[in-house]
């Protein structure tokens, strides 16, 4: 079962990025994610369903507009591929269990908002605010059915501790950590929470890692300079899914075990 929860998941994914091209192109221009239908940028016409299918029409279609020739970024199959990816790798970390919703929806809100935060420096408040209800929501659920209502509790202080100490992190130096990383740290550390508090630690601590390591090779390259803002949401995003993901070994690991 959980092989094939993978493959439906990871189906499932290539939809869904499909859904999150639209999501990351929109919602910064405050546009609708429902209407119009999808267009070309360059001349307007609305896509037919045959040109879009998930990868297959931006291959079929040599990555252009079938009506005026304008060039496909190579970033609508890259999103969709990277979101099957993940969403199998969550369905083999969870198999067809009752919290899996809740991390494929975090694992979706999370590829939308890194790709956002890269383009234009902001994780909005229309994302990050309903990520946090469905978390919670999904995950009360999940502990319904298994009857576990102190895994939830863990999960909801998990993000509570979170939110705590980007809030301070941001104070102390709100040039570093932005206020939209604060709002999303409430998600990241309820997902991580309700796995155990030693994967809050790592999948915080791999965020804030990575970032670093990021930051510091784009400044000896000369690609940043140290006054320059680096967006950490993408950061933050890949330290709490490998925080999920191998957050166990990495743990066994840490403690010498």
């Amino acid at each position: 079962m959980t092989g094939f929860t993978a493959v439906a998941c990871g189906v499932l994914g290539l939809a869904v990025g499909s859904f999150l091209n639209v999501v990351i192109h929109r919602v910064p221009r405050g546009e609708s994610v429902v209407r119009p239908r999808s267009r070309c940028p360059g001349c307007e016409t609305p896509i037919a369903a045959r040109d879009n299918v998930p990868v297959l029409s931006y291959v079929a279609l040599r990555a252009r507009c079938r009506a005026c020739g304008t060039r496909i970024p190579a970033r609508y199959p890259a999103v969709e591929v990277l979101t099957a990816a993940l969403f199998a790798a969550i369905a083999l970390r969870f198999g067809p269990s009752a919290e899996l919703p809740a991390y494929l929806a975090l694992t979706a809100a999370l590829v939308a908002l890194s790709v956002i935060d890269l383009d234009t420096f902001l994780l909005p408040d229309v994302i990050t605010y309903p990520l946090a209800g469905a978390l919670l929501v999904l995950l009360g659920v999940a502990a319904a059915v298994r009857a576990e209502p102190g895994t939830w509790a863990r999960a909801a202080g998990g993000g509570a501790v979170a939110f705590g100490f980007f809030l301070v992190v941001h104070l102390i130096s709100p040039r570093g950590m932005g206020f939209g990383d604060v709002k999303l740290s409430f998600s990241l550390g309820a997902a991580l929470g309700w796995l155990s508090w030693g994967h809050v630690f790592v999948g915080l601590f791999l965020g804030f890692l990575l970032g670093a390591l990021v930051g510091t090779v784009l400044i000896a390259a000369g690609r940043r300079s140290r006054r320059q803002h680096i967006p950490f949401g993408p950061f933050l995003a890949a330290g709490t899914l490998l925080g999920v993901l191998a957050g166990e070994p990495l743990l066994e690991v840490w403690l010498g075990r």
